[in-house]
């Protein structure tokens, strides 16, 4: 198999083993890793993010890993141009790009293009949160269709935040999400890519999630989240919803609390695993699955 000349994505649920396996495939193809994970951006959460140790950023050039305050927020349009860029310029040092990351969104940007939609304002935004809320999801739904036909191809009866995100869209452009998503400028073909899902059994994440959040602890979790807290990062802003912050922040973390810390992580990241799963299944449906035990045998096939 030979991979020179593509762009290599690699997915898959939070503590499968995709940097571990990406590392592994640029040492063996000559590839330089870009980040395609919108929590490992931020520079002063490393450990809480899973961010790739010093010894593996040394050993193979990492792009786009802790280089944003937590106090900024990033949009997926931000990271695809930053993206485009890294490919171009890891290409012309003839090193095969190899993209790794869980935020779908990213992936899907980079593989489809990213419509550019016009900000929607908050008056138009407020309008239809307050409509969603008032009538509920049911009849939401049912006046999205009326209003914007094409939705019933694409958006699920249940999924409120994709409804009202067609919702706002329409009444601020008057125009359909998915003719924007139509008209959008791809910037490569499927074939250049090399799409890879490594498709990691549930209780295999589990373990995996045990093991990953005792060593975020002996590595220094609680005082990272202590750093972070004197930086005063807004609600709003992306970085505070770093798995991990908000349940170190709302037990006093000791020695008596530390198993229920361990437990509220767990549950809450076993439940982002869940989503990236969905997601997968939803927008992945052309990704290479492979299993954990597999990934090997797929090294070995590469010239």
């Amino acid at each position: 198999m030979d991979l020179k000349s593509k762009i290599i994505l690699i997915s898959g649920p939070t503590a499968s083993g995709k940097s571990r396996f990406a590392i592994k495939l640029a040492k063996k193809i000559g590839g330089e890793i870009i980040n395609a994970d919108s929590m490992q951006i931020f520079k002063e959460i490393k450990i809480l993010t899973a961010r790739p140790s010093t010894k593996d950023r040394s050993s193979i050039k990492h792009h786009l890993y802790g280089f944003l305050s937590v106090k900024k927020n990033f949009s997926v349009g931000e990271w695809l141009k930053k993206c485009h860029q890294k490919i171009s310029e890891t290409k012309k040092r003839k090193k095969i790009p190899i993209i790794v990351g869980g935020t779908g969104l990213y992936f899907k940007s980079l593989v489809d293009g990213l419509a550019k939609i016009p900000n929607i304002s908050r008056k138009h935004r407020d309008k239809a949160r307050k409509l969603q809320k008032k009538i509920g999801q049911k009849n939401f739904y049912k006046k999205l269709i009326k209003l914007d036909p094409l939705c019933k191809n694409y958006i699920d009866t249940n999924d409120q935040n994709r409804s009202i995100r067609a919702y706002e869209v329409y009444i601020q452009t008057n125009k359909s999400l998915y003719t924007w998503f139509k008209d959008t400028k791809i910037h490569y073909q499927n074939n250049d890519f090399e799409k890879i899902f490594i498709d990691i059994p549930r209780d295999e994440v589990v373990k995996n999630l045990s093991n990953r959040i005792d060593k975020m602890i002996k590595a220094g979790a609680f005082q990272e989240v202590k750093r972070f807290n004197k930086l005063k990062v807004k609600n709003t802003n992306s970085s505070s919803k770093i798995i991990g912050i908000r349940e170190i922040n709302e037990l006093k973390p000791d020695k008596t609390n530390l198993s229920l810390i361990k437990e509220k992580i767990t549950i809450k990241t076993r439940q982002y695993a869940k989503r990236q799963m969905t997601w997968a299944r939803g927008h992945m449906k052309d990704w290479q699955k492979i299993a954990p035990n597999n990934l090997n045998s797929y090294l070995k096939k590469i010239s």
